[in-house]
């Protein structure tokens, strides 16, 4: 899990360096605005919300807007309409684009997890926790499920 968490960081931070890098402006008196669309709020986003709430993109000369746009249909839309300029979502609705032989389609250049991005999670600690332990207990999902 460590692994996992250390590179979603890695991928997220050399995001952020590209983002910097590639919508920097060379006037330091106007910021640039940067829109990013993700599909959900998730934990793996976490160094973008830190990034956010400690003012560094504000010490970059970026003026971030961070997005909900549920679906990843709709974050692909939003990207290609122009209305965000970088979009979290997994990689389905750029293939779909792609097969239907569009011209214009999205380029997917990072992956964040390999799995699904759910986590559970307590409000007390539970040392030597183990599945059985939520027998009987509410648990609250994240998102609708297919089951």
């Amino acid at each position: 899990m460590k692994k996992i968490l250390f590179s979603i960081g890695i991928v997220l931070l050399v995001a952020v360096i590209a983002i910097t890098s590639y919508f920097m402006n060379k006037d330091d008196s106007t910021k640039t605005k940067v829109k990013v669309a993700e599909v959900t709020h998730s934990i793996f986003y976490a160094p973008q919300y830190v990034a956010d709430a400690l003012g560094y993109f504000d010490d970059e000369n970026l003026d971030v807007e961070i997005a909900l746009v549920p679906g990843a249909d709709k974050v692909t839309a939003a990207v290609l309409s122009g209305d965000v300029q970088i979009g979290f979502c997994g990689s389905e609705a750029t293939i779909y684009v792609y097969n239907q032989g569009e011209k214009d389609y999205l380029v997917n250049f990072a992956g964040l997890t390999k799995r699904d991005g759910s986590f559970l999670v307590s409000r007390e600690k539970i040392d030597n926790f183990k599945i059985e332990d939520i027998k009987g207990k509410s648990v609250i999902g994240g998102r609708k499920g297919d089951g």
